[in-house]
């Protein structure tokens, strides 16, 4: 077994076990890779040295609370609340800012300006759409079916009632009430999918 790993385990033992100097020797070792993973994302130390902050704390309150399993990545799972940090961010600052037409991508003939999407762009994207398909993943069967069917095969209604051998007024229920599924799950979670 790699001795970082032993290591990362002994510290977390004995930080359980009373030793409250054990989990800052923990963080400590993992400092610089959580750091530059910040930084590498935000690009802006002060807010890269809050989002640092707020990993750690979130991961001491997990650790805290019972809620950690240790599986030898200590590392790897503090890097992802990290990446979550990094995200809520992004999503947070997207939703205060107001934006002027031009901002928003669109030019004076009000057509889509063609503009590289941003490394930050990508990342909420890449995090909006594994949020929405464990969102799906909940619906009933018939409903998932007809989700994952319509958006991610890309099906008409009329091919999608087709291959499940129900009627087109059927596969377009389904669709309505998977909708109406959906809205109320990301209501319930407080879900940011902007």
């Amino acid at each position: 077994m790699n001795v970082q790993v032993l290591s990362d385990r002994v510290l977390l033992n004995d930080y359980l076990s009373g030793d409250r100097s054990a989990i800052s020797k923990l963080i400590e070792r993992h400092s610089r890779r959580v750091r530059d993973y910040i930084n590498m994302m935000v690009k802006d130390r002060d807010v890269a040295e809050d989002i640092f902050q707020e990993t750690f704390i979130k991961a001491v309150r997990v650790i805290d609370d019972g809620r950690y399993t240790d599986n030898g990545k200590f590392l790897s799972w503090v890097l992802r609340i990290a990446h979550n940090q990094v995200i809520d961010y992004f999503r947070a600052k997207r939703q205060n800012k107001a934006m002027t037409e031009a901002e928003a991508g669109y030019d004076v003939l009000g057509s889509l300006r063609f503009a590289e999407r941003t490394v930050e762009d990508r990342m909420v994207s890449t995090q909006i759409e594994k949020d929405v398909r464990a969102l799906v993943e909940l619906l009933p069967p018939e409903q998932r079916e007809v989700v994952m069917m319509r958006y991610f095969s890309g099906l008409s209604f009329k091919d999608i009632a087709e291959q499940t051998d129900v009627s087109i007024n059927t596969a377009l229920g389904r669709m309505r009430y998977a909708l109406i599924n959906l809205r109320r799950m990301i209501k319930e979670k407080n879900m940011i999918l902007s």
